[in-house]
């Protein structure tokens, strides 16, 4: 199980609140390019907490040696894995020729496998669609799976969706390309000895256990931002565990104490890591006022502690745990 890289969401405060939730699903970094490692502030983009372990860092490139480098970054900074976008459909990421597009050129990203492999010694993962564009030819995906697997990459994540490199916007590309799980089940049958997880539209535990008697892993996106609470069960659910007595309550003051930190060691606003937990209590009595107070622009003056409290308190309502 793994929460997938999501621009704009899965930064280091994200992650945190994440494996608060859950000790055991492998989170992943927003994807970061080469040319931001190598010309901006690695510091930044780097930076997390220890306790986000097992974390792995996606990165966007196509010039084998700077993919090279930014793994021996990720691999210096303590990183359990690194991962190359094959998968993002974005014009932005496309006028890079990184992205989805790299799925028309198996042979380079098969260089680029090569190339980072053998600067690092964590693994080496790729994280791709089933297609581009309309063509829904099996073959194409199962010749770029074979291809980047010659390389030495044993971790393939599928998004069991197309991308449509024009016309479709990347949420557009998230939700109007159908979702074709079927195509991810075949890779796993025609390469049994690799790892073969799927990603997209997974948003509950009989969806996961139906995917997981077909391939090896799982990994979701939106579902697990907007109800991160869903992780809570993950470990019980999906790695053995003894079922835990964690409490949404635990969770926000966990949340307010690493606030606390942020703020002393970093200079991090709290605003800046609440946006991320804001649905936390999604479903229950009460969670539209505790979400806006916690989203509260006027609000930021006060000490994060005091805006719990705030949240939490409202005349005749309890929010359950």
């Amino acid at each position: 199980m793994s929460v997938a890289p999501m621009m704009d969401w899965t930064d280091r405060h994200c992650r945190y609140l994440h494996r608060l939730l859950s000790r055991h699903a492998l989170l992943y970094t927003e994807m970061v390019t080469t040319g931001a490692l190598i010309h901006g502030d690695v510091a930044r983009h780097l930076r997390f907490d220890a306790a986000e372990h097992p974390v792995a860092l996606q990165l966007g490139g196509s010039e084998p040696q700077d993919l090279a480098r930014c793994a021996r970054l990720a691999q210096d900074w303590g990183y359990d894995e690194v991962n190359l976008n094959c998968g993002c459909p974005s014009e932005r990421v496309q006028r890079g020729a990184f992205g989805a597009c790299l799925m028309n050129e198996p042979q380079l990203v098969a260089d680029c496998v090569k190339a980072m492999r053998d600067a690092v010694q964590i693994p080496v993962t790729v994280k791709h669609r089933i297609g581009i564009d309309r063509v829904e030819d099996y073959g194409f995906v199962r010749d770029f799976v074979g291809t980047v697997a010659e390389a030495g990459c044993g971790v393939f994540i599928a998004h069991a969706r197309n991308a449509w490199l024009k016309g479709l916007s990347p949420k557009e590309n998230r939700e109007i390309p159908p979702l074709r799980y079927g195509v991810v089940a075949q890779l796993k049958r025609d390469f049994p000895h690799l790892t073969i997880a799927v990603n997209g539209g997974l948003a509950s535990d009989e969806a996961v256990h139906e995917q997981l008697a077909l391939v090896d892993g799982v990994m979701v996106g939106r579902e697990a931002y907007h109800n991160p609470w869903w992780l809570a069960r993950w470990d019980e659910q999906f790695f053995g565990q003894a079922a835990s007595d964690l409490t949404r309550e635990q969770v926000e003051q966990d949340m307010v104490a690493y606030m606390e930190r942020e703020a002393a060691q970093h200079g991090t606003h709290w605003y800046s890591v609440a946006r991320h937990m804001l649905g936390l209590r999604a479903g229950l009595p009460g969670a539209r006022r505790w979400r806006q107070v916690w989203s509260d622009h006027r609000l930021k003056g006060l000490p994060a502690r005091e805006v719990m409290q705030l949240a939490r308190t409202r005349p005749g309502t309890a929010l359950a745990g």
